[in-house]
């Protein structure tokens, strides 16, 4: 179970603004490791646009589709949305794989709410995914987003995510080919590390790599790959990477609460947050954050939230198997997080058909709800 942390009474949250746009083209500088090395951060000014703060719901595989984006949206509090990954192999996908993974290509790479998503590629061939990237922005993608952190064995086995970075000189050669690929075209590049495999020995080559190449902002993960999901999450290397680096760092990790919210962008001096376990486990976290609401949401109210999404999925026809282990996936989730919903997830656990959860669930949300409002109707 998550900890929460003690809010800092004299911390408000800044006005929010829209996505930024390209950055200006980097200009020959000395790289973090040397800023690092030498202890000083004068010519640390970000080359990318300001902005107020922003919170991104983070690209989870199995678990963050287009459904599970447009409802968070609904909710409100989200700046924006990174797809889950498209992985890169041997050839270039069809248009369908591009559509199948972020259907908001279709509607201006934006949630019906009007939340802009990122795509987000994986893989190790830089040319391979620079014409990835190429296509998903003729597509209509925005931000393309590239996947440097997945710590699935599976994935890291297959020379993608994590494990790539081992090999800064490799991070570097794909975002500096995707990079090339995108500039013609107004979609930018952003990518999304931890901060390291087994240690954190590389995290300023690493984040040399990717700046240098060309992305515009960057999210780490405040754990090693070899961390998993362990907590603690590292803030204060946050704070590190950020002090050294020129373009925008996005924290990751461990925040379960707006008190670690609050917490996290103390202690790492992000403006920016990206959240991913926790607001799965509290849908309503990011609005909470957003509207400085500490009260926790009832059962009632995961209940109503995870039965919109799921009767959602079944008018689009998916079947009733699919609908009864997603949910019980996403309590799965919820289980994990600050409310107690361990009797509800005992039950469904038991059960053998989608109705069968759909009436569980439907009673859990007839008690007292503290967010109906933030529903959609």
């Amino acid at each position: 179970m998550p900890q929460t942390a003690t809010i800092n009474p004299q911390a408000a949250r800044p006005k929010k603004s829209a996505t930024p746009q390209n950055s200006v083209t980097p200009q020959k500088r000395s790289t973090p490791a040397e800023r690092q090395q030498a202890g000083s951060f004068a010519d640390t000014k970000p080359l990318a646009p300001t902005q107020d703060a922003r919170i991104a719901l983070a690209p989870m595989e199995g678990v963050v589709d287009a459904g599970v984006r447009q409802l968070i949206s609904e909710i409100g509090g989200v700046d924006f949305c990174v797809t889950e990954f498209m992985r890169v192999t041997t050839e270039l996908q069809p248009r369908r794989a591009f559509m199948r993974i972020c259907p908001e290509l279709l509607t201006a790479s934006q949630t019906p709410q009007g939340t802009p998503v990122h795509f987000q590629l994986l893989g190790s061939d830089p040319q391979l995914l620079a014409a990835h990237a190429e296509k998903a922005a003729a597509l209509g993608a925005q931000v393309v987003d590239l996947n440097f952190g997945c710590p699935a064995k599976t994935v890291n086995r297959h020379k993608g995510g994590a494990v790539l970075l081992q090999t800064p000189e490799l991070i570097h050669d794909i975002v500096t080919a995707c990079s090339k690929a995108l500039a013609a075209t107004p979609a930018r590049l952003t990518a999304k590390m931890r901060l390291g495999y087994e240690d954190t020995r590389q995290a300023y080559d690493n984040l040399s790599a990717i700046e240098e190449g060309g992305a515009t902002e960057l999210v780490v993960h405040a754990r090693t790959k070899t961390d998993g999901y362990k907590p603690p999450a590292h803030w204060q290397w946050l704070d590190k990477l950020r002090a050294v680096s020129h373009i925008p760092i996005i924290g990751n990790g461990e925040i379960w609460s707006p008190d670690d919210y609050w917490r996290c962008r103390d202690v790492s001096g992000c403006t920016d947050l990206m959240l991913g376990r926790g607001l799965l486990a509290d849908p309503y976290l990011a609005r909470r954050i957003l509207d400085d609401n500490p009260q926790l949401p009832s059962q009632a109210d995961l209940s109503a939230a995870l039965l919109i999404y799921l009767r959602r999925m079944q008018l689009q026809d998916y079947p009733g198997k699919f609908l009864l282990a997603r949910g019980k996936q996403w309590l799965g989730m919820i289980k994990k997080g600050l409310v107690p919903v361990d009797s509800l997830f005992d039950a469904v656990k038991t059960c053998r058909d989608a109705e069968q959860m759909f009436q569980l669930l439907e009673q859990s949300a007839a008690g007292e709800c503290h967010y109906a409002h933030y529903l959609p109707e």
